[in-house]
C-alpha cells in the first residue's frame, strides 16, 4: 500500500507541475461553466401528446382534432383517468397533457367562454416554452373560428398552463445540470488520456517499467488522479449549480454521487484505453476528442434522443453520459430516489467494468 500511494503521490505531482494539465484541470471548467450557464439555448422538433377529454360535446372533439392534425404534436396516450397524467409525465413518455374538463362544450354553448388545460414537462423549460407557444397558436385558432361562427368578441377558450418540475419555465434549470456532467467528462478523459502517454513522451515509462509495481498497482495509480479530480471537479461545478446559478436541488445526495462515481469510473475506464493506444500526448489529446464529441452530441444534452434515427440511438446505449445526464436531472429536480435511477446505475457499472478490464489488458499487452 505505501508503495502504491507514493506512486498516486507521483502522478499528482506530474500533473500539477505540468502547466498543461493545470490549465486543462481548471481553465476550460470554468470557461465552458459560464459559457453554457448563460448562453446556451436549444431548439426543439417534436412534442409527444397525451390528452384527457372529460368532454363529449363536438366541440371538445373539435379542439382536440387541432392538436392532432398538428405537425408538432403527435398523439401517445389517450388518458380516461386522472390518476394517468403523472406516471405519463414523470417517465417522460408525454411531455404536454391536453386536459379538457367535462364541462368545456356545455360552458362554451351557455356562456360563451371555458377553461383548458395545458400541463408541461417543465423539467427541459426550452421546449416547455415552444411546446406552451404551439398550444397558444392551436387554442387561438379554434378561438377565432368559433368566435367568427358565432359572433363573439371575447375568446371563449381560456388556456391555463400548469409547469411540473420547473414552474418559472427557466432553460437554466435545465442547462446547468446537464454542464456538470459534460465538464465531468472532458476534464477526467484528458486527465487519464494523458497519463501514460506523457510518461512515454517524456521518456520516464521504461523507468517506471523496472520498478517492483505489478502491472494492476501502475493502473490504480494512473487511475486514483483521475478519480479524485473527476469527483472533485464534480463536486465544484454541482456547488456552482446551486449556490451560483440557484438551480434547486431537490433530490438525495448520496443517489446523485452514486451516479458521479460510476460516470467517473466509465470515464477514467475509456481515458486509461485510450492513453494505453497512444505514444504521444497529441495522440492522446486527439483520441480523447474523438470520444468526447460523439459523446456529448449522443448524450441527449442539446438533442433529444427520441429524435434521433433509430441506428443512432441504439449507439448511444454505449455512452455513458446518456445516463449520468439522465441522473443528474432526475436528481436536481424530480427528486428521483435511487430505486427510479437503478436503471442508469448499472448501465455505467457496466461501461466502467468493461472499459477499465479492456485498459488494463491493453496496458498489459503494451508492457510486454
Amino acid at each position: 500500500m505505501s508503495r502504491l500511494l507514493a506512486l498516486i503521490h507521483k502522478e499528482f505531482l506530474a500533473l500539477l507541475k505540468d502547466p498543461k494539465s493545470r490549465f486543462v484541470i481548471i481553465g476550460p471548467p470554468i470557461v465552458q461553466l459560464l459559457v453554457f450557464g448563460y448562453a446556451a439555448t436549444f431548439d426543439v422538433t417534436d412534442v409527444p401528446l397525451a390528452v384527457y377529454n372529460e368532454s363529449p360535446g363536438e366541440a371538445s372533439r373539435d379542439l382536440v382534432a387541432r392538436f392532432d392534425g398538428s405537425r408538432n404534436f403527435h398523439r401517445v396516450a389517450t388518458i380516461t383517468h386522472l390518476d394517468e397524467i403523472a406516471p405519463l409525465v414523470d417517465s417522460r413518455k408525454a411531455l404536454v397533457v391536453l386536459h379538457i374538463g367535462p364541462t368545456f362544450t356545455r360552458d362554451l354553448h351557455r356562456d360563451g367562454r371555458t377553461d383548458v388545460q395545458v400541463i408541461l414537462d417543465g423539467r427541459d423549460s426550452n421546449t416547455a416554452l415552444i411546446t406552451l407557444g404551439y398550444a397558444r397558436r392551436i387554442v387561438n385558432d379554434f378561438n377565432t373560428e368559433w368566435a367568427s361562427d358565432r359572433g363573439l368578441t371575447a375568446a371563449p377558450a381560456r388556456l391555463e398552463v400548469r409547469s411540473w418540475f420547473n414552474p418559472n419555465q427557466q432553460s437554466r434549470w435545465f442547462i446547468v445540470p446537464g454542464i456538470v456532467g459534460i465538464l465531468t467528462l472532458v476534464v477526467t478523459m484528458l486527465v487519464t488520456a494523458l497519463s501514460v502517454a506523457r510518461e512515454r513522451e517524456q521518456g520516464t515509462f521504461d523507468q517506471l517499467l523496472v520498478t517492483p509495481y505489478r502491472p494492476w498497482e501502475i493502473l490504480v495509480g494512473k487511475a486514483t488522479p483521475g478519480f479524485i479530480i473527476g469527483v472533485a471537479e464534480a463536486t465544484i461545478i454541482i456547488a456552482a449549480a446551486v449556490f451560483w446559478f440557484r438551480v434547486p436541488f431537490v433530490g438525495s445526495l448520496l443517489t446523485l454521487y452514486v451516479g458521479v462515481v460510476l460516470f467517473v469510473l466509465a470515464a477514467i475506464g475509456v481515458g486509461l484505453m485510450i492513453s494505453s493506444l497512444a505514444v504521444t500526448q497529441q495522440q492522446a489529446l486527439l483520441g480523447a476528442f474523438l470520444f468526447l464529441v460523439p459523446a456529448i452530441i449522443l448524450s441527449g444534452f442539446s438533442t433529444p434522443i427520441a429524435n434521433m434515427p433509430p441506428a443512432v440511438q441504439t449507439i448511444t446505449y454505449v455512452n455513458p453520459l446518456r445516463y449520468f445526464l439522465i441522473v443528474l436531472r432526475g436528481t436536481f429536480l424530480e427528486g428521483a430516489s435511487f430505486r427510479l435511477l437503478v436503471d442508469q446505475f448499472w448501465p455505467m457499472a457496466l461501461i466502467a467494468t468493461v472499459t477499465l478490464n479492456s485498459a488494463a489488458w491493453l496496458f498489459r499487452r503494451r508492457m510486454y
